[in-house]
């Protein structure tokens, strides 16, 4: 791969005329264009870990990908520096860090509500819709897409299909952005075979000749059918989300009280050893856990920022080539490694079995039941050509303009219910299926 190919300013869809707009790069137009989506405001009350709550300390889904962008823009900023003679004469470090913050920003764009134990829901629906034959209709492809729902794949279609220009682009991003976002630039027939991440992949059939026009253009290696290597910026995004939500998953862990300050503070301190910042070194007995967490915190991101920075120019050759295995993280040295990995493992040990968020994510498969039951169903019966019944007609009516016309393939009809029912936020999505069994809240 070339960073001259692979950080073009074209864009997905029709030529853009304002290009060359004064003040704003075309990198900058991305960024503004995912801020200003109506996607990109519903992940304000979508899970991130916990389930959203009144403590405004806890994040949300919008919140973490703010501070992805933050530490994305940094990370790519300082690459820009490190490979300055390397990359195209009109591209600056700044112009990289933006490429970097806008995929960063809509990395989490597609999620469905509930996070993943939302979108483990919608699996686990769609398999037991299989045995009941209501995939029948499908190609085995078609089926994988459903069988293993990935909100990846769901946000690339909110990208280049679903916000602004329907159907006609959508975000009618750059190129280098769209590179930039594909974590998984493969379709559901590699979710499983190609060994990254269980379930993983980053286009489904609706999208795959997008997939493979924004491959071509931006030249990456076609590595198997529907499948290609990544774009090198993909794993600087994908650091930035690993450092964000390593970290901050262990500041939600102490401020809902599944952690003790002194295990998370020990685990930075051993990251930036005397690097204290000074603020910290004045802090007095006074000073909430809070604020002391938020100084050290800031001072760790800036040593895990540095780190994987570093690795990744020492594998720039081994990523241009499409070769690098595992992560950004697998490859930075040291404490920074350590540390990343050692946060992840205190989520896994002390946060994700919190009885709160068991109770959530149990909550989220009766929810998205009863909406997938639903709709779908409805689908289904305007599928087989009988008149709809009432009910049915009632509920393709609650679909607005995402509900399925008579006569189209069910693959398409049911991609349209979960493009409507993967862009709800946790309270839609709880107080419709609550309506829907006919018990309203109280007022």
């Amino acid at each position: 791969m070339d960073w001259h190919t692979l950080l073009t300013r074209e864009r997905l869809g029709k030529p853009d005329p304002s290009s060359a707009e004064l003040g704003r790069s075309p990198f900058h137009k991305d960024h503004d264009r995912v801020i200003f989506s109506g996607a990109f405001r519903r992940l304000g009350r979508k899970t991130q870990v916990h389930p959203v709550t009144s403590n405004d300390h806890i994040h949300t889904r919008l919140t973490h990908s703010l501070e992805v962008s933050c530490v994305g823009r940094s990370l790519a900023m300082r690459v820009g520096e490190m490979l300055r003679d390397e990359l195209p004469g009109w591209c600056t470090p700044s112009d990289l860090g933006m490429v970097v913050q806008s995929a960063c920003l809509a990395h989490d764009i597609g999620n469905p509500p509930f996070g993943h134990s939302g979108e483990d829901a919608i699996r686990h629906w769609f398999r037991q819709a299989a045995e009941r034959g209501w995939l029948d209709a499908m190609s085995d492809a078609e089926r994988a897409d459903f069988l293993s729902f990935e909100g990846n794949a769901q946000g690339f279609r909110v990208l280049t299909q679903l916000e602004y220009h329907q159907f006609d682009g959508g975000m009618r991003l750059t190129y280098a952005t769209l590179g930039s976002y594909l974590k998984y630039p493969w379709t559901a027939r590699h979710a499983e075979a190609q060994g990254y991440k269980k379930h993983k992949f980053g286009c489904y059939q609706s999208e795959l000749p997008l997939l493979e026009q924004i491959a071509t253009r931006l030249e990456l290696p076609q590595l198997d059918d529907q499948r290609w290597a990544r774009h090198p910026l993909v794993y600087l995004m994908e650091a930035a989300d690993d450092i964000c939500y390593g970290l901050i998953d262990l500041e939600d862990g102490v401020e809902m009280e599944l952690l003790d300050y002194s295990e998370v503070e020990a685990l930075l301190l051993d990251l930036v050893g005397d690097d204290l910042p000074e603020t910290y070194r004045q802090l007095g007995p006074r000073d909430s856990r809070r604020r002391k967490l938020a100084i050290l915190r800031g001072k760790a991101i800036e040593h895990l920022t540095n780190a994987a920075a570093s690795a990744f120019v020492e594998q720039q050759h081994t990523l241009l080539a499409g070769h690098l295995q595992g992560d950004l993280v697998e490859h930075m040295h040291g404490a920074a490694k350590h540390c990343v990995q050692r946060a992840k493992s205190l989520a896994r040990e002390k946060i994700f079995h919190d009885k709160r968020k068991t109770l959530h994510e149990i909550g989220a498969y009766t929810t998205l039941e009863i909406l997938l039951n639903a709709f779908c169903g409805a689908a289904l019966e305007l599928h087989s050509g009988r008149a709809s019944s009432f009910r049915h007609r009632r509920i393709l009516d609650l679909l607005s303009y995402y509900a399925p016309e008579p006569g189209w393939p069910l693959y398409r009809s049911f991609m349209r219910v979960i493009d409507f029912i993967a862009g709800m936020t946790d309270s839609y999505a709880t107080e419709m299926a609550r309506e829907m069994t006919g018990r309203s809240a109280t007022p």
